[in-house]
């Protein structure tokens, strides 16, 4: 989900239903990814226990999620 202002975004990181809306109800906040911050240790935040829960439950991450946890 796209948070910020005007040329300054930040990303929520979240466990969806699948049957949901894309930018509705999520069902928990797993992360933040902040793409202008300067160094790299800082764009990207995850809880990795949440993460490992969603995982273990069966939900798939996306490709761009994918490469956030990577770069994590």
């Amino acid at each position: 989900l796209r948070q910020g202002t005007k040329k300054k975004p930040n990303y929520l990181i979240v466990a969806v239903d699948r049957e949901k809306k894309r930018d509705g109800e999520y069902l928990e906040k797993i992360g933040f990814y902040y793409p202008k911050k300067e160094k790299t240790s800082e764009k990207v935040i995850l809880n990795k226990d949440a993460l490992k829960k969603w995982t273990d439950r069966g939900a798939e991450l996306t490709l761009t999620v994918k490469e956030l946890v990577r770069f994590a």
